[in-house]
């Protein structure tokens, strides 16, 4: 099973992947992640309209109520803790986030693996969902969308294709 954030989520859906993931994998998320993405859909921008359309692709989802505002810190928001509280609950295998700031917190905070979205593209080419090449193109259009370009989080998502 698979835990999303809200940065995640909007991190597949512009990286198109979003469908084939929800198609792949058992996903879950939380009441608060559905929130952050229902305000995040008010923006008039690639991010707004990634999660309006994210909202649509999520029905049928399970959504838990896993409040959790004593695993909040400086690092992690209040929809991270939600999911670390939910990934450790139902023993997830992964919780998926972009935040990289959050990321080592947030591994304190479950069992399950931390990792950040385009380990998923990863795993849709060793699955066959993807070509590397397809991969490769998406994560191009991801970190340009996302502002990732010679970002930490853009180096870190190179490396993952490299042979």
């Amino acid at each position: 099973m698979l835990v999303v954030d809200t940065s995640a989520v909007i991190s597949l859906e512009l990286a198109d992947v979003l469908d084939s993931v929800l198609a792949e994998y058992e996903v879950r998320t939380t009441t608060q992640v559905m929130s952050e993405l229902s305000e995040t859909a008010e923006y008039d921008d690639v991010h707004g309209m990634a999660a309006e359309t994210a909202l649509g692709r999520l029905v049928g989802v399970p959504v838990h109520d896993s409040s959790a505002t004593d695993l909040q810190t400086s690092r992690v928001d209040s929809g991270e803790a939600s999911c670390a509280r939910l990934a450790t609950d139902h023993e997830a295998a992964f919780l998926i986030t972009d935040d990289l700031r959050a990321l080592p917190e947030l591994q304190q905070l479950t069992e399950a693996q931390v990792a950040f979205s385009p380990v998923l593209l990863r795993a849709l080419v060793k699955r066959g969902c993807l070509t590397q090449a397809e991969a490769s193109e998406r994560l191009e259009r991801l970190a340009a969308d996302r502002d990732w370009l010679g970002a930490p989080i853009y180096r870190r998502a190179q490396r993952l294709f490299e042979s």
